[in-house]
């Protein structure tokens, strides 16, 4: 019988032993998510190939669901600390739409894993508001320059990131090619955000 989750918050790492141990695990979901998606991984799997206990893995990750998500928003925190601010004088949208461009196409490269994460995340924003769409938003309206946005301009910029996940779902389920998707999505790019910094 599946292990049902508990009702509780992920227990978040107090050590840099503790932390190491939680890398690992992401490491190994990454590892089964690739080769198998979202519903072949066994949690004990993942476990074993990040070398702890079973408890261990349940105590930061209560499910699939948390596993994958926060392999996302591990990904998407690392793309933030990652990312530098545009040069003066680049132009802002197109390098948002490089950033969107480039997470898709590693995404992209490992379909599997991007349905795993994509899948889970969207159960997350359903459960809990949406954490890891919370934080990509913010890497956005940074790349823009947007300090402060007010709603107009937080509404834009949702709606792109909700444009370009739908744009990565058609990808992987194959109504689109990679190549479609590149462009999709830099023209959402340019007709949501194009003028954005009037909307403060």
């Amino acid at each position: 019988m599946p292990r049902i989750a508990e009702d509780r918050l992920p227990a978040q790492p107090s050590s840099p032993e503790q932390e190491s141990r939680r890398q690992a695990i992401l490491r190994a979901a990454a590892h089964h998510g690739a080769e198998k998606g979202l519903e072949r991984v066994q949690m004990h799997d993942v476990a074993k190939d990040a070398g702890v206990a079973i408890a261990t893995l349940y105590r930061y990750f209560p499910s699939k669901t948390h596993l994958f998500n926060a392999l996302l928003s591990d990904r998407v925190k690392h793309l933030a600390e990652s990312t530098p601010l545009p040069r003066p004088g680049v132009d802002r949208v197109q390098a948002v739409s490089d950033l969107l461009v480039e997470g898709g196409r590693e995404l992209l490269s490992r379909p599997l894993l991007a349905h795993a994460m994509l899948q889970s995340n969207l159960a997350a924003v359903a459960q809990a508001g949406g954490v890891v769409t919370n934080r990509f938003s913010g890497l956005i309206t940074q790349l823009l320059g947007v300090e402060h946005p007010s709603d107009a301009q937080a509404r834009l910029v949702r709606i792109t990131e909700a444009a370009w996940y739908g744009v990565l779902n058609a990808a992987l389920n194959h109504h689109i090619t990679a190549e479609q998707a590149e462009e999709d999505t830099r023209v959402a790019c340019r007709k949501l955000l194009s003028g954005i910094e009037e909307l403060a």
